[in-house]
This record gives structure tokens, C-alpha cells and sequence, in this order.
């Protein structure tokens, strides 16, 4: 068939989608709801034979769902209405949570159901959720219902009953820092950390605060600030304490919005007199507990823990953003875990974002956005190199959420990539104006050939997990549930580990990289890339200056990107960069 998707944005939902629907043989693509735009007339000029909108946050127009059959994918189970899904199933606590696929009509969220599935709800932030759970749910209802409706005998049930709920506006976000407890704290904080954060007052100024994680140690009066950590603040609660990673200052009127950043970035100096507490702990000598997820004693944005002769360095950065010092400070840590005596270090392995590049957020805040430009890019790179020209192991990168741009290029750098079965990957940098950098001229034709590397960074439609492993992207999927993915990937990488072929691997491994350079210095690929990086940094009339604007600030495109509207057929396989999420994260390539 040939479906259109009508989005607000082309998030990662709209994304996965796009990419799954192909692979099951469908042409598809892709119009944006944007102001001024007459939708009737653009669908009409693509005759799709279904209309599917997988995010989207105004009512789909009469004159369309009059004509087409139009489904609407809904965040929340049968039955539950209006825009904030997902802020009251986080901050209302519940454990179980579900996605509908409707038949727009005139009420929204009202019409018949065409499929529906359940999924669990963790204690996580919601774009994680969403990202996650929300979206394998979405996945499992949409292939059914477009399965019903190929079929051309389903008849949808309608809805009996319905709870259209308002908005959660910011006063029932509103924390009490003096009586409320770490477990409401961290419900507000989950149900708002991308969008829209919560608002709040902190040393004298206002400001949106954005993620929550507990802190189980530190105790203090209760609203005042503790400790920093990896550029978080820690800020007790009336029985504990939470860390807040991000901060984001509330938009002055008449001026641009303002991207979120690293909370102690945002305060600049204000944090003064506060201890910082290490980044990252000394490492272990005992194991993970086997269902305890990315291993951490206190928490921090990165962690490391060992299993006999496997090491495992997990990462989480904010929407998958990296800065020049998430950058060094990953290194560090790459480094600290190479003088352990493992044989497989894997890289990841947590449920969210792998990496998605240099900190677009924090570039647009610096004081000069080409020199922090180059910096961040250069703090890529080391990261990079340090990992292909890691011989004396075997490295993994297990991508439990989706990576683009910069950080699909980092997972390629490993020996093997695995990742699970639901994300959705962007190799290329098209879409920011940027030629790119971490050695993608020497990884990308490596492991899929110079033709179609070629077409992974000039094209710009999503790839799925499914699609990568067939090209070669990807050496192993793993079809599980978010939340089980470090599990898995921690059982794999101990078989692994534990394989008699290891060591002779590892050994061809340095005589591969031996004569790669020989032929090719490393040195070589990442002069030919930076020169053209400099270039764009550094002209102040290259696109990437308005396009870095308009990603951060999460401006409207004046109409659908070219690349979009154009039906795409089955089993192509290349990838975009996305749009905000319903739940964005910060800028990132």
C-alpha cells in the first residue's frame, strides 16, 4: 500500500514508523501539519491509499478524514483523551500504560479503535518511555491495524466510553520542596523532563528543571543545593535528595526560546562553594546484579562495572547530546576501563539514546558557537580514535535507544555493534549542513562498501534495526522489551568473553588495524573530515549557523523537507536525522 504519515514533526515514533512500514513492504511519505498549510490539498496530491499520523498534536482537518481513512496514533489506552497522555500516567505513578490506533473523526481521540496494545510503565523519565515502551506498543497497534486495514474486512469497534483529561499545566507540576517527598519529586520531575520541565525558583532566579534521578546518600535542609556531579545539581527533598541534570532559563518575550543545558552550565557561577562529587566512581571488583540495568553505585551519567573477563562502560547523556566535556569525560573513563584485564569492553547497553552526536544546545549557548563547534567535534574524535585503535580487546556498542549523526558513527567504531530491535538509526549529517567527522570515511565504507555509504550520508530516511543488520550496519539485534536490553546484552558480551575464538580474534584484530593504516592513516581520514568541518564552523554564512538556530530553538520548517514527500519504497534502507521528539531532548549531531 502506500501510506502517507501526516506528523507535527518527524520525532523518532514517526521515524520508527516510517522505517518499520517499509520493511514490511509498504511505500511511504511523509507530510508535516504546519501552519498555513492546506493539508486537504497535500493529501489529496498524494492519492495515498491510507493517511496514518503517528504524532500529532492538532485535529486532522474534516475535508481529510472525510476522504481517507485516517489513524491516529494515541499514547495512552482506549478510552483516555486529550494531550497530556503520558504527563499523567508518569506523574500520576501508573504501572501499566497502553497505545490506541483511531479513526480520526470530528472529537478528538473519539473515534473508532482500529488496534490497541498495553505495555508497562518504569520509573523512567517520560521521553524515555516514550521512546521505549510507548513506541514498541505503537509499533505492535499500527502494523496490526494497517494489517486490518489491508485486508479490507475489518470493521473497527467504536468507543463506548471515554475520560478527556485538560492539559497538565505548570501549577500541578509544582514542587514543594519542604513537604514533598523524593518519590513525588521525581514523578513531576520523570513527567516533564523534556518538555516542558518544571518550573521552579533556584537561588534567586527562575528556572525550568528538567529530568530527576534519586540520590540515596546525600541529605539536606530541605529546596537548597548539595553537591554538583557531571554537571548536575543535587537538591534535597523533604525525606532525601535528587539530582537534576538539566536547567533550561524561561523564554523572554520577543526573543528565541532557549535550549535546556547542563544544570551547573546553566547556573554558571551560582553553584559556588558546592563539593563536587566524581563523575565516576572507582571501578568495581564485584559484578552487576543481573537485573539492576546500567550499573551504577551513586548515580552518574556514566558507569562501569566488570563480569569476569568483561568490562562494561555505560553512558547517558541528556537526549543523547554530547559535549566537549561529556566527550572527555567519556574518554577518561574509555581509557580507565582499557588498563582493566578484560578481553570484550562494551560500550552502552542502557534503554535510552546511545548518542546522537555533538551538543548542539550547549554550542548555541556558547559565547562563540564555531570555536565551541570545533572543540566539541575534536573531543569526538579523540573519543573515537581511542576505540578504533583499541587493540588488545575486542569493544561492543549495545544501542538500546536510537544513535544518529556523530554517535552512529562512535558505535561503528567498535568491532561489533548490537542493538535492540525497536531503535532507529541516522548515520549521516546531511540534514545539519555538516559533511561530518569521527572517521565515518573510514568506518562507514568498512562495513557496508563505498556505494552505499555514499547513500547513507546523502539521503535522509530513517533505518531500522532490521534493515541496518541486513546491510551490515549492525552485526546483531536484539528483540526485547527496553528494559531487559542490558540484561541481554550483558549475558551476550560474558559468552562472548568466554568464547575460545576470542583471543585469536583480538589478535587478527591488530593485524587488520596494522595494515588498514598502512594503506590508509587514521590521521589521514580525520584531517580530510576536519578540514571541511572547520570550513562550515567557521563561515559565518554556512547553513549549519541557521540550521543549529532553528534545531535548537524547535522551530517550524516553512514546509515539509523535499527528502520526506517523496514515497519511499520497501527495503531501501537509509536514514535522517529527527525532529524533536513529542518529548525532544536537547540538539545534538
Amino acid at each position: 500500500m502506500y501510506v502517507l504519515l501526516v506528523a507535527s514533526a518527524f520525532n523518532s515514533l514517526t521515524q520508527r514508523v516510517h522505517a518499520e512500514l517499509r520493511d514490511h513492504g509498504h511505500r511511504v511519505a511523509v507530510e508535516l501539519a504546519l501552519p498555513g498549510v492546506a493539508l486537504g490539498d497535500t493529501v489529496r496530491r498524494h492519492r495515498p491509499d491510507l493517511v496514518l499520523a503517528p504524532m500529532l498534536r492538532t485535529a486532522l482537518p474534516e475535508d481529510v478524514w472525510a476522504a481517507y481513512t485516517c489513524l491516529v496514533v494515541h499514547p495512552g489506552p482506549v478510552g483516555d483523551r486529550g494531550p497530556s497522555s503520558l504527563d499523567h500516567a508518569v506523574q500520576d505513578g501508573e504501572t501499566r500504560w497502553g497505545v490506541t490506533v483511531l479513526q480520526a473523526n470530528a472529537e478528538m481521540d473519539a473515534g473508532d479503535v482500529w488496534a490497541a496494545a498495553d505495555c508497562p510503565v518504569p520509573p523512567v523519565g517520560k521521553s524515555d518511555l516514550y521512546r521505549g515502551e510507548i513506541a514498541d506498543a505503537a509499533l505492535e497497534a499500527v502494523l496490526l491495524a494497517v494489517e486490518r486495514f489491508a485486508s479490507g474486512t475489518y470493521v473497527p469497534r467504536p468507543q463506548t466510553a471515554g475520560r478527556a483529561r485538560p492539559p497538565v499545566r505548570q501549577d500541578e507540576r509544582r514542587i514543594d520542596w519542604t513537604r514533598d517527598g523524593t518519590e513525588r519529586v521525581l514523578r513531576i520531575l520523570r513527567a516533564a523532563d523534556s518538555r516542558p520541565g518544571v518550573r521552579d525558583h533556584l537561588l534567586g532566579a527562575d528556572w525550568y528543571l528538567h529530568g530527576g534521578h534519586r540520590e540515596d546518600g546525600l541529605r539536606g535542609r530541605p529546596g537548597e543545593l548539595l553537591a554538583t556531579r557531571a554537571g548536575a545539581v543535587c537538591r534535597a527533598t523533604a525525606d532525601g535528595a535528587v539530582w537534576i541534570p538539566e536547567l533550561r532559563a524561561p523564554r523572554v518575550a520577543g526573543r528565541p526560546a532557549t535550549p535546556r543545558l547542563p544544570a551547573t552550565l546553566a547556573l554558571a557561577d551560582r553553584p559556588g562553594g558546592l563539593p563536587a562529587l566524581p563523575a565516576l566512581p572507582p571501578l568495581p571488583e564485584l559484578p552487576a546484579p543481573p537485573d539492576a540495568g546500567p550499573y551504577r553505585p551513586a548515580w552518574s551519567d556514566i558507569g562501569y562495572h566488570e563480569q569476569g573477563r568483561t568490562g562494561f562502560l555505560t553512558f547517558s547523556f541528556p537526549g543523547g547530546a554530547m559535549s566537549t566535556a561529556h566527550c572527555r569525560r567519556l574518554l577518561d573513563a574509555y581509557r580507565t576501563a582499557c588498563t582493566r584485564p578484560t578481553s570484550v569492553l562494551v560500550l552502552g547497553g542502557g534503554r535510552d539514546f546511545f548518542s546522537n552526536g555533538i551538543h548542539l544546545g550547549v554550542i548555541e549557548a556558547a559565547a562563540d558557537p564555531a570555536e565551541e563547534s570545533w572543540a566539541n567535534i575534536n573531543a569526538m574524535d579523540d573519543l573515537v580514535e581511542a576505540v578504533l585503535t583499541t587493540t588488545d580487546r575486542l569493544v561492543v556498542s549495545a544501542l538500546g535507544g536510537n544513535a544518529a549523526a556523530g554517535g552512529a558513527m562512535l558505535a561503528l567504531a567498535a568491532d561489533e555493534v548490537w542493538c535492540r530491535s525497536g531503535v532507529v538509526l541516522n548515520p549521516h549529517y546531511r540534514l545539519m549542513g555538516l559533511y561530518g567527522s569521527e572517521y565515518w570515511t573510514y568506518t562507514l565504507p568498512r562495513r557496508v562498501g563505498p556505494v552505499l555509504a555514499d547513500r547513507l550520508t546523502t539521503e535522509a530516511l530513517p533505518l531500522g534495526a532490521a534493515a541496518a543488520h541486513r546491510l551490515g550496519l549492525v552485526d546483531r539485534t536484539v528483540p526485547c522489551a527496553p528494559g531487559d536490553f542490558s540484561r541481554e546484552t550483558q549475558r551476550l558480551a560474558v559468552r562472548l568473553a568466554a568464547l575460545p575464538a576470542t583471543d585469536s580474534r583480538i589478535a587478527a584484530k591488530k593485524a587488520a588495524r596494522e595494515r588498514d593504516e598502512a594503506r590508509r592513516p587514521l590521521a589521514a581520514h580525520r584531517e580530510a573530515e576536519l578540514a571541511r568541518m572547520r570550513r562550515t564552523f567557521f563561515d559565518p554564512h554556512a547553513p549549519y549557523h541557521a540550521l543549529r538556530r532553528a534545531f535548537v530553538r524547535k522551530e517550524r520548517p516553512a514546509a515539509t523537507p523535499p527528502h520526506l514527500t517523496r514515497a519511499a519504497a520497501d527495503r531501501r534502507g537509509v536514514t535522517g536525522l529527527a525532529e524533536p521528539d513529542a518529548a525532544p531532548g536537547p540538539g545534538t549531531c
